[in-house]
């Protein structure tokens, strides 16, 4: 099996090559090929050092999805996107990244298919950020997308795409609608969420960090663990039982800025808590008001995708992950 992660330069592209390290057999199949793409040349881990190439490769370039998909991989993980906050700020790039970039591919498979029978599976990673307010009190898998950011535009515009290209037979799409995922390791990027890390990560490495928002602030959350873990299972998976709603929300924990400091207190005391400092920004308040905060995910759930179920196992899991990574 030849394997393309386009984005694997990435905070979840790295985790899920430090699963296919750990274990090669974890998708299911042997992989023969691993091709890593990215805006800048990914990390590849020593043991896959052997069957794996890179590609210093910008989606939204002219011919670069065909470049990606000239050797014809059987998976093709698309996690490549500018995020939320940049997305935003830079509405061009982000149309072009996120949206022209992702059409690009889709269009490359299905004119390569043309040439010869060619039907490969496809996962993308979309976010939450396709939903909009006013939200119920626990969002379900029939509510609409109403986006009300141009990141959430192009991720349920491309969404629907994947729908698309899927019914028509032109590839096996599945859409994974991330959780806002923490603690992400390493430094903080442009994404508007990235508070939610941001407060436990620097504190945990004994560092101050900025929290924008009023503590009552509530969110939907996995692990990086359980986000590889998405992926891993998504590539397993029997897409028969999936149906032609190929956009699942994945799994996650619901909880406040609160809950989030106090699971902090517990695992790092006063000392950690007391490196928070309050600096309300009313953009990213702006923003985040326009976020869900909690769902049922019982499709996921029952197609056999899992997350945690508390803050003290996350912040457990980045203890275990990638503390040393937040302290150098």
């Amino acid at each position: 099996m030849h394997v393309l992660v386009i984005g694997a330069a990435g905070m979840v592209g790295q985790k899920i090559l430090a699963r296919l390290a750990d274990d090669p057999a974890v998708l299911g199949m042997e992989i023969s090929r691993l091709t890593l793409a990215d805006a800048i040349a990914p990390t590849v881990p020593t043991s896959l050092s052997d069957i794996a190439k890179t590609m210093v490769v910008d989606l939204a370039k002219p011919k670069a999805a065909e470049a990606l998909i000239a050797d014809r991989p059987d998976l093709i993980f698309h996690l490549a996107a500018i995020v939320s906050g940049e997305a935003e700020a830079e509405f061009e790039k982000g149309y072009a990244v996120n949206l022209d970039g992702s059409r690009q591919l889709f269009e490359i498979i299905r004119t390569a298919a043309l040439e010869a029978p060619y039907y490969p599976r496809l996962l993308f990673a979309s976010s939450l950020a396709v939903f909009g307010a006013p939200f119920p009190e626990k969002i379900n898998d029939t509510f609409f997308t109403t986006p009300l950011t141009s990141y959430g535009t192009q991720k349920a515009i491309t969404e629907l795409l994947l729908a698309d290209y899927t019914r028509k037979g032109i590839f096996d799409g599945i859409g994974l609608r991330l959780p806002t995922v923490c603690i992400r390791p390493g430094k903080a990027n442009k994404a508007a969420s990235g508070f939610f890390s941001n407060i436990l990560r620097e504190p945990l490495a004994g560092r101050e960090a900025v929290l924008p928002v009023d503590e009552s602030v509530r969110h939907w959350f996995a692990s990086p663990r359980a986000a590889a873990g998405f992926f891993v299972h998504a590539a397993r998976l029997d897409t028969a039982l999936i149906g032609p709603r190929r956009n699942l929300t994945m799994p996650g924990l619901s909880a406040s800025v609160g809950d989030q400091i106090e699971a902090l207190r517990r695992a790092a005391g006063e000392k950690a808590v007391g490196l928070i400092r309050r600096e309300p920004d009313p953009g990213i308040q702006n923003i985040v008001a326009g976020w869900p905060m909690d769902f049922t995910a019982e499709r996921a759930r029952s197609l056999g995708f899992e997350a945690e179920t508390s803050f003290d196992d996350i912040i457990r899991i980045h203890l275990e992950d990638d503390l040393e990574s937040a302290q150098e």
